[in-house]
């Protein structure tokens, strides 16, 4: 997936940056092995050699969530659960934009995503979409629950465009995981 500027998504899509999420039910991905061709294939294995100068891979596993992508859901049945305390915790929220709603969506945006900039215990932030404009996502590290909870409902800002969303309807579908940081790994390029 294509992926936004400054930690977000974002109008302006960041060309040298690019996001793979993988989901999966079993322990398949070792955290050691960054040249797997049984998992990435060989295509992105041969992009990444290519014109990839960071790699970085993060194991998660979801502990509380709502909603669906796709019509799929990731939290289904019983999930594990973590005491809210589990540091650092990972959060990906993903949202289909109605039509009727993007001009209101893409005005709200920068609002959000200047304050996230500054969010204290923010590790890491990047946007992503499988089809620009429409459907987003914004998947983020943070250094605990509570300063990842700071930001979602204690900013003004971002509490103006939850509210905003629910009023006016702006989603045709949305989710929102948490998820615990098993590991993760930055691989520099060759």
């Amino acid at each position: 997936m294509g992926c936004g500027k400054n930690g977000t998504f974002d109008i302006t899509p960041d060309l040298q940056q690019w996001s793979i999420m993988i989901f999966a039910r079993e322990k398949w991905l070792d955290p050691n092995d960054t040249t797997s061709t049984r998992i990435l294939g060989k295509f992105i294995m041969n992009w990444i050699r290519l014109f990839c100068n960071q790699v970085r891979i993060i194991g998660l596993t979801p502990f509380n969530g709502h909603g669906s992508w796709d019509g799929k859901t990731f939290i289904s049945g019983p999930t594990v659960h973590y005491p809210e305390a589990t540091e650092p915790i990972a959060v990906l929220t993903r949202a289909t934009i109605r039509f009727q709603s993007l001009i209101a969506f893409w005005k709200a945006v920068p609002g959000v995503a200047k304050t996230m900039e500054g969010a204290k215990g923010l590790i890491y932030s990047v946007g992503v979409g499988e089809i620009p404009f429409i459907k987003q996502a914004t998947f983020s590290m943070w250094k605990s629950s509570d300063a990842m909870q700071e930001f979602a409902y204690k900013r003004a800002e971002h509490q103006s465009v939850i509210k905003k969303t629910r009023k006016e309807n702006w989603y045709a579908e949305d989710m929102f995981l948490r998820f615990k940081v098993n590991w993760e790994s930055v691989h520099l390029g060759e």
